[in-house]
C-alpha cells in the first residue's frame, strides 16, 4: 500500500525512527505539507496520516485510492468524519499516548505559579539575591498546594491522573463529570459547574472541545472564580474565552493561568494573553516529551498494522 505522511516534522523531530511504518508499504513522509498540496501529494494513496492537515470532502473526492486516515493525535477535527462514514474510509486516532506527559505539564505550570520558579530565575539573574542582606530572598506570594481545591472538568485518562496526582500533594478533588459517585475515588467530590467554578482554588480543563464546551470557561463563569484562584489549560484552545481570560488577569479578579493551547496555532503576535499580567504560556508541548511521541509513532504502526490484516483498532469514523 502507498502511504503517505503529510506532517511528519509535528511527530518526528528526528530524534524518532519511520522504520517501523516503512516496513508497512511504500511511504512518502512530508515534514509538512500546505493545504494546496494534499490532494497531489496524496493521489494514489490508500492511507495517509496527518496531525493537523485538514482532510475534508475536497480531498475525499479528489483521492478515490483513500481508503484510510490516520490521525496522529487523539483529537480528529482535521477529519471529516461523516464524510468518512459514507465513503467508507477508515479513520482512527491515537488514544491516550500522552496522559503522562500532559498531567506532567500540568502540574509543571502549577508549581510554578505556586513557588514562582521562572520569576526567581530572572530575579537571580538580575543580583537580587547577592545584593539582598538576608540569607533567602522572596518579593511575590508562594503557597502549599496541600489543602488546596482542584477543580477538574472531565474525567478521562488525564482528568483521573491529573486528580490521583492532586491527591498525594494533599489536595481537596472536585469533578465536572458525567461518572457517578460510585464510579469514583474516595477522594473526588463530582460537584456541579457552578460550585466547581465558585469553590476551586486551581481549575483545570480535560474535556473535548464541543459545542457546548466552546468558551467553557467566559465572562460570566470567571466572574463566580476566587480572585486567588487559577487557572490551567492544557486541553483545547477555544475552551477559555481569552479576551475573557485577559481581562480577569489584568483586573486581577484572576490570580494566574498556566496555558498550553492557545486558540490558533501558532498565535497570532497580537494575541492579548501573551502579555497579560501572571499568565504563563507553553507552545503547545505538554504532548511533545520523547516517551510519549514514541508511544505515538507505536500505536499509529499498530494501527495501521491492523487495518491490514482485517481488525481495525481505535476506528473514530463508526
Amino acid at each position: 500500500m502507498k502511504i503517505v505522511v503529510l506532517d511528519g516534522r509535528t511527530l518526528n523531530k528526528g530524534d524518532l525512527s519511520w522504520d517501523g511504518l516503512q516496513a508497512l508499504g511504500e511511504c512518502h513522509i512530508y515534514e509538512n505539507t500546505q493545504e494546496d498540496e494534499v490532494t497531489e501529494r496524496c493521489q494514489g494513496a490508500e492511507i495517509v496520516l496527518t496531525n493537523k492537515v485538514r482532510i475534508l470532502k475536497k480531498e475525499m473526492d479528489a483521492l478515490p485510492a483513500l481508503k484510510y486516515i490516520g490521525v496522529l493525535a487523539t483529537g480528529y477535527n482535521v477529519v471529516d468524519i461523516e464524510e468518512a462514514k459514507k465513503r467508507g474510509i477508515i479513520v482512527t486516532n491515537i488514544p491516550a499516548y500522552s496522559t503522562d506527559s500532559v498531567v506532567q505539564m500540568v502540574f509543571a505550570h502549577i508549581l510554578n505559579i505556586a513557588n514562582q520558579v521562572e520569576h526567581y530565575t530572572q530575579e537571580i539573574r538580575k543580583g537580587k539575591w547577592t545584593q539582598n542582606p538576608d540569607f533567602c530572598y522572596w518579593n511575590t506570594k508562594l503557597f502549599e498546594l496541600a489543602g488546596k481545591k482542584l477543580g477538574i472538568v472531565g474525567l478521562g485518562h488525564i482528568g483521573m491522573s491529573v486528580a490521583h496526582v492532586a491527591h498525594a500533594f494533599g489536595m481537596q478533588v472536585l469533578a465536572l463529570t458525567s461518572k457517578s459517585k460510585d464510579q469514583l475515588e474516595d477522594y473526588i467530590t463530582p460537584v456541579d459547574k457552578e460550585t466547581l467554578f465558585r469553590e476551586s482554588d486551581i481549575l483545570t480543563l480535560h474535556c473535548p472541545l464541543t459545542a457546548d464546551t466552546h468558551h467553557f470557561v467566559n465572562k460570566e463563569m470567571l466572574s463566580l472564580m476566587k480572585p486567588s484562584a487559577i487557572l490551567i489549560n492544557t486541553g483545547r484552545g477555544p475552551l477559555i474565552d481569552e479576551q475573557a481570560v485577559v481581562e480577569a488577569l489584568n483586573n486581577r479578579t484572576l490570580f494566574a493561568a498556566g496555558i498550553d493551547v492557545m486558540s490558533s496555532e501558532p498565535p497570532l503576535a497580537d494575541n492579548p494573553l501573551l502579555t497579560a499580567t501572571q499568565c504563563y504560556i507553553t507552545p503547545h508541548i505538554a504532548w511533545a516529551t520523547y516517551e510519549a511521541r514514541v508511544r505515538l509513532m507505536q500505536i499509529a504502526i499498530q494501527n495501521i498494522r491492523s487495518f491490514q490484516e482485517g481488525h481495525i483498532i481505535n476506528n473514530v469514523a463508526i
